[in-house]
This record gives structure tokens, sequence and C-alpha cells, in this order.
């Protein structure tokens, strides 16, 4: 009985641990170019599942095959197209100073209540809702603006 008393503690931690990254925060490793300059392949991130998903916010998608990191453009409700290389929203331009590769033209899609459009920040090679389409909130899996690894870009990422 003593020897289980010894290891109740290391149960109730590993407890707590599956619980944390199974519902709050877990972290994710950032796959390919789709997101330069903004994140770069093979860092790590801090996936926050309950955060609330807002407009310019990296979040990551399950898209069935795999999971994609790519950011909130369009929002439920929204309408969404690009034309001239041009990005617009809701019919007014939608300003971006996060991109690396012009955005190619697409024809607008209109966002159901639960339909969101997620952009990769380098256009050029993103597979993203222009080539999958919308995604719902079900799929995203949580928002992720934070670095862990490499520790030269720890931080905070816009």
């Amino acid at each position: 009985m003593d020897k289980f008393k010894e290891i109740i503690p290391y149960i109730v931690i590993l407890i707590v641990v599956i619980l944390i990254r199974s519902f709050i925060v877990t972290p994710v490793r950032v796959n390919g170019p789709s997101m330069d300059k903004t994140l770069k392949d093979k860092e790590i991130m801090v996936l926050n599942k309950l955060a609330s998903i807002k407009r310019g916010d990296i979040v990551v998608v399950d898209i069935g095959s795999e999971k994609v990191i790519k950011r909130i453009i369009g929002l439920p409700g929204d309408s969404i197209y690009c034309q001239d290389g041009n990005l617009y929203v809701n019919d007014k331009l939608y300003k971006e100073n996060y991109t690396s590769s012009d955005t190619n033209d697409f024809t607008k899609e209109y966002l159901k209540d639960d339909e969101y459009f997620v952009m990769g920040d380098n256009r050029s090679v993103s597979m993203d809702s222009r080539t999958f389409g919308p995604v719902s909130k079900k799929q995203i899996l949580g928002v992720s603006n934070f670095v862990l690894f490499p520790f030269n870009r720890f931080g905070k990422v816009k």
C-alpha cells in the first residue's frame, strides 16, 4: 500500500498533463513554407484550444488528411474574393502586411453561418480555402500565435 501512495502524485500529474493537452493547450509544429514570412518550417508553436476566433488569427485546421496552419481571412457570413491581386472582404479592400507573395485572383465566395475562409501567408505555395474550400468551426482546432522554438523566435506572432 505504501508503494501505491508513492506513485499517486505521479498519476495525478500525468492525468493533469493529459487533460491540459487534450482540452486547453498543446504544442504544434509548422510543416512547410505556406506561412512564410510569418512562420518558418519546423517551428514549434502553442495551440490554444479555448481562444475565440477572429479575423487575422493564425489557426490549425483539420482538413481530414492532415492538419494545416493558416490565417483566418473570412468569417461566417462574409463574402471574399481577389481581383487584380487585391483581396476584398465584404466588398472592401482588405489590407494585409504579412503576405510574402501575391494572391492570385479567385471568384467571390459567400461564407455560410459556420464557415471560415483560411489562407496561408505565402499565397503562391499555400494549399488553403482556395483549394479545399471554406472550413467549419469544428475543423478549427485552435488559435496558434506563440512560437516556442527556436528560441531566437520565442514569443507572440501576428
